[in-house]
């Protein structure tokens, strides 16, 4: 396993959920690590002092990783304050719920804002920190943060389930060309219980599928962001010849599906 003391860790949108999960979980392994928000600068503060508590130190970065310019500012935030960056996690994320069959309800606009964050803003971040990465001894990982919604075609909207399909392309593509010095590999949750799909579906929906997919899991469970965060860990200090890999973390729910279910 992977020492991650003192290691330097950004974690994208990172002030909620799975991404404020795995800050914290990073921290448990001593790793000094950057908090990213987006419009929750609250939560993104509270996860820093989360993460400080444990005895690392950490940055606290606000903007929309669609906006290069914030990639950019915040990797050299880290090299200004740490000299390194080793672990990069892209999880911000975005998306408009809309059922799959109601074509008039995205229009381009939905489309190149969800990819500006899901797609442009993961590809921004990791070539901010790949010439960092590309000249450290140990190199450095990265772990994006897809979907289910990429393998299967169901998620929150046509529009999120291209976004996860064209970043777990991304991440095939990436881990080839940036290797040896870098490891990239993708983490594809199910339905994770949260606020995040409890605010987008509403309640009644939300223990509605809570409760579906529970019952189709071959596990019986749903992911947490607690799960999920373990995942991610697995990627950074497990097996250090894996790369361009994607994980399914479902409770097996995805064995019960066909790119054709419509729920």
């Amino acid at each position: 396993m992977k020492d991650l003391t003192k290691s330097v860790a950004i974690v994208t949108g990172s002030s909620s959920g799975v991404g404020a999960a795995t800050a914290r979980l990073l921290a448990s392994q001593g790793c000094n690590v950057v908090v990213n928000y987006n419009s929750n600068a609250e939560g993104g503060n509270k996860v820093a002092d989360q993460c400080r508590a444990l005895g690392v130190e950490c940055l606290v970065v606000g903007g929309s990783i669609a906006d290069d310019s914030v990639c950019q500012s915040m990797v050299a935030s880290a090299i200004e304050k740490w000299g390194r960056v080793d672990i990069l996690v892209n999880n911000a994320g975005t998306t408009k719920f809309m059922d799959h069959a109601d074509l008039d309800g995205l229009d381009s606009d939905d489309f190149q804002r969800i990819y500006a964050v899901n797609v442009i803003g993961c590809y921004q971040m990791i070539r901010a920190v790949s010439k960092h990465m590309q000249v450290q001894d140990d190199g450095g990982a990265v772990v994006n943060i897809a979907s289910t919604a990429a393998i299967t075609g169901i998620g929150s909207s046509v529009a999120y389930a291209a976004s996860k399909g064209a970043m777990v392309t991304m991440t095939l593509s990436l881990a080839r060309s940036l290797a040896p010095k870098m490891r990239i590999n993708a983490v594809c949750p199910g339905f994770i219980e949260g606020d995040w799909l409890r605010k987008g579906l509403g309640d009644e929906k939300y223990e509605e599928l809570m409760d579906f997919h529970r019952r189709n899991s071959p596990l019986g469970v749903t992911a947490t962001a607690e799960t999920v965060a373990d995942a991610i860990l697995h990627f950074i200090i497990g097996s250090q010849i894996v790369t361009g890999e994607t994980l399914i973390v479902d409770g097996g729910r995805h064995l019960t599906q066909t790119p054709l279910t419509r729920r």
